[in-house]
């Protein structure tokens, strides 16, 4: 999160780690019944190596997951022409160097280079084409997967304002990632391959810029508190665009209106340290969904979210041993828009109704000091 704080981490380090993360996700339509998700399980994995050079200067390697997205519902519920499920996996490589420029004050630089990787998939009501009888039958499965790479750069500076209190900030810019992957189609009627198109598929996507301020005071010798915030401009994310090409049909530009907003994300921490060889952290977050009403759909239904964690770690020697606990509640969202089938427009296929989101954390990392 901010580069300038490695120059308190000591000679050399390395770390690796997981997350388990578990998603339980469900709707309650409108009209009357529920969906539950198909929930999976997702690992999202780290490591960070660190080199203290000297007194001023200390180098370090980060590869972590800054943003990701899983989410699946059955084939045949009531949103399968806005969506069936979601998946984007996103890779960081960020060296950085800090830079110690008096007693107190500590600046660092850095690059981001990210890979991402994208799978969506969709329902088209082929029925509805052929014969109004058929409405809501013979869909065509649809799957849009591509990938892509991006940079940019990110900063953080550190003042210590006294021996217990520190002030941190730090800023990642926004990185730009060039989608290339293809749209594939199943389940389409002979005669009707005009009427759909496949081929290779193009797409851009904004990873927003993100600004993170912290303040952290040692009440005691064994106790830290730390209160910050961050703020991400979701607000690049107004549509997204994809231009499909077609040996045939030539190209055809599909535009999905997003009009996400920035929002803000407030924490608060504490570590005591029981003892040499025990720490016990714990903390809570709150953070602001970035979905307007207008296009809330089932595939990111985001929602103000509550994360409360407790973990521990364990040092012995030269090695230290983290672990977590974490409970992401989701307020009720409540989908009330028009959202849904583009061919008919009928509001039986919209998944109007209220979502519930609760998420499960289970992080281990292991760090090794030589």
């Amino acid at each position: 999160f901010n580069p300038a704080l490695i120059n308190d981490v000591p000679g050399r380090q390395v770390e690796v780690g997981t997350t388990a993360v578990y998603s339980d996700r469900d709707i309650d339509y409108t009209g009357g019944g529920s969906e539950n998700g198909d929930s999976a399980w997702n690992f999202p994995s780290t490591f960070y190596y660190t080199h203290q050079a000297n007194d001023k200067l200390t180098s370090g390697l980060g590869i972590f997951f800054p943003f990701g997205l899983s989410n699946e519902w059955d084939d045949n519920y009531d949103g399968r022409y806005i969506g069936t499920s979601g998946e984007m996996l996103t890779v960081n490589i960020n060296p950085a160097v800090s830079y110690r420029v008096t007693d107190r004050l500590s600046l660092a630089v850095g690059l981001d280079f990210v890979y991402l990787d994208t799978e969506i998939k969709a329902n088209i009501n082929q029925g509805a084409l052929i014969d109004p009888a058929l409405n809501g039958l013979l869909d065509v499965r649809q799957k849009f997967s591509g990938d892509g790479w991006g940079a940019g750069f990110n900063l953080g500076v550190v003042f210590k304002a006294t021996d217990r209190v520190s002030v941190g900030a730090a800023y990642r810019s926004q990185v730009d990632i060039d989608i290339e992957g293809d749209m594939s189609l199943y389940g389409v009627q002979p005669g009707l391959e005009l009427a759909f198109q496949e081929g290779n598929a193009e797409s851009d996507i904004e990873l927003p810029a993100q600004f993170t301020v912290g303040v952290a005071t040692r009440i005691t010798d064994t106790l830290l508190i730390e209160v910050g915030a961050r703020w991400e401009d979701w607000d690049v994310n107004d549509k997204q665009v994809l231009d499909l090409q077609n040996p045939i049909l030539g190209e055809t530009r599909i535009v999905q209106e997003r009009n996400w907003h920035s929002t803000w994300t407030y924490n608060i921490g504490a570590n005591y340290q029981l003892n040499d060889s025990i720490a016990l952290n714990c903390g809570y977050l709150y953070g602001q969904d970035a979905v307007p009403n207008k296009t809330f759909e089932p595939i990111i239904p985001d929602s103000d979210a509550h994360l409360f964690t407790v973990g521990t770690d364990l040092k012995k020697d030269a090695w230290t041993l983290s672990a977590a606990f974490g409970y992401e509640y989701h307020e009720e969202r409540t989908k009330n828009n028009s959202v849904g089938d583009p061919i008919t427009g009928l509001p039986q296929y919209t998944a109007n109704g209220d979502y519930n989101t609760d998420i499960y954390l289970f992080a281990l990392s292991l760090g090794y000091a030589f």
